[in-house]
C-alpha cells in the first residue's frame, strides 16, 4: 500500500476537483505527472485501494470508472475531460514506481547499532513562533510570566530530537530551523485577495483593520483574512513544496503544540487537558471527492 501512496495523493488531493474547484492559493492539477505511473499498479490493487482505503464512503460513478485494463478518471466536467491510467497486467509485468524515498521493505536489514542508517528524516516544527506567534494566535501568557509560544516550543523539541535521530544513523533535515516563515510572502501581499474572498463570502464592504482582538467579527476584516492567507495557506504550501521538491525525505515528522482555550484572556488559567492526534490519509467523504 505504501508503494502507491504517491499515486493516490496525486489522484485524490486536488485531482477530483472540477476545473474551478481549487483550494485557496491552489494550482490546477498537473495530470501529465501521472504518466510516470502508467502500468505500475494492477487493477485488483487499484480497486482495493479505492474501495477500502481512499473512497470508503462511496464515489460518484463518473469520477473514476474502473475497466479491465484501465481506470478512466474525470479531470474536468466543463468541458468534460478524462485521464486514462493503464493497469499492469500482473505483479511481474508492472513498471517500477518512481519515488524519491526508500520503501519500508528496504529497511529490513538495518544495522543494530544504527537502525536508521541511510534514512532521511525531515523535522517540521509547526507554526512560526517568535514575533509571529500573536498573529497566528499561538501565544498565551499568565500574569507577568514569560509568554508560551507554540512555534518556539515545537522548534525546541525539533532541536532536541535531531541529535538523537542522528545517533541512530538518520540524516536529519529541518523544514523550519528558526522562528521565521519559509515563504517570502507577507500578509500585505494578500490584502487584495483577502478583500475579494470576503466580498465573495457575503461581506460587501469589508473593514480594513482588526480594531479589537476580541471582536467577534474580526474574521470579516481584510487584515485578519490576509494574515490567515499568509501564515496558514501560503506558508503550509511553501513547506510542502520544500519537502516534495528539494528535501526529498523518507519520513516527515510534523511537530505541533496546540494550546487549549484559557478562558478570559485578561485572566487566563492553565488546564491539564491534553490530546494526541493521528492524521491518516484516506477515507474521503463523497462530498470531498465531488469537490
Amino acid at each position: 500500500m505504501i508503494r502507491h501512496l504517491s499515486l493516490f495523493l496525486l489522484l485524490l488531493t486536488p485531482a477530483l476537483q472540477a476545473a474551478d474547484n481549487l483550494g485557496v492559493l491552489g494550482s490546477k492539477p498537473k495530470w501529465g505527472v501521472l504518466e510516470h505511473y502508467q502500468e505500475t499498479i494492477t487493477k485488483d490493487e487499484f480497486s482495493q485501494l479505492i474501495q477500502n482505503v481512499y473512497c470508503t464512503h462511496g464515489i460518484a460513478p463518473d469520477l473514476i470508472e474502473i475497466n479491465t485494463d484501465t481506470a478512466r478518471i474525470l479531470t474536468s466536467r466543463e468541458p468534460q475531460k478524462f485521464f486514462t491510467l493503464r493497469f499492469a497486467k500482473n505483479d511481474t509485468s508492472r513498471n517500477p514506481v518512481p519515488r524519491l524515498w526508500h520503501p519500508a521493505r528496504s529497511w529490513s536489514h538495518a544495522k543494530a547499532d544504527k537502525p536508521l542508517s541511510g534514512l532521511r528524516i525531515a523535522l517540521d516544527p509547526g507554526h512560526l513562533g517568535g514575533k509571529w506567534a500573536k498573529m497566528e494566535e499561538r501565544w498565551f501568557q499568565v500574569g507577568n510570566t514569560q509568554p508560551v509560544q507554540e512555534g518556539d516550543l515545537a522548534l525546541k523539541v525539533a532541536r532536541l530530537l535531531a541529535p538523537r535521530l542522528r545517533e541512530l544513523g538518520a540524516k536529519v533535515l529541518f523544514v523550519r530551523d528558526r522562528n521565521e516563515p519559509i515563504t517570502a510572502k507577507r500578509p500585505d501581499d494578500f490584502r487584495e485577495l483577502a478583500r475579494k474572498i470576503l466580498i465573495k463570502n457575503g461581506v460587501p464592504q469589508p473593514r480594513t483593520e482588526v480594531l479589537d482582538p476580541n471582536d467577534p467579527e474580526k474574521e470579516q476584516t481584510i487584515r485578519w483574512q490576509s494574515e490567515i492567507l499568509f501564515y496558514r495557506y501560503n506558508e503550509i504550501r511553501r513547506r510542502a513544496a520544500l519537502v516534495n521538491f528539494k528535501l526529498h525525505p523518507d519520513l516527515v515528522l510534523c511537530l505541533h503544540f496546540n494550546a487549549e482555550g484559557w478562558g478570559d484572556p485578561n485572566n487566563p488559567t492553565l488546564t491539564d487537558i491534553n490530546h494526541l492526534h493521528l492524521l491518516v490519509n484516506g477515507s474521503y467523504l463523497e462530498q470531498e471527492l465531488e469537490f
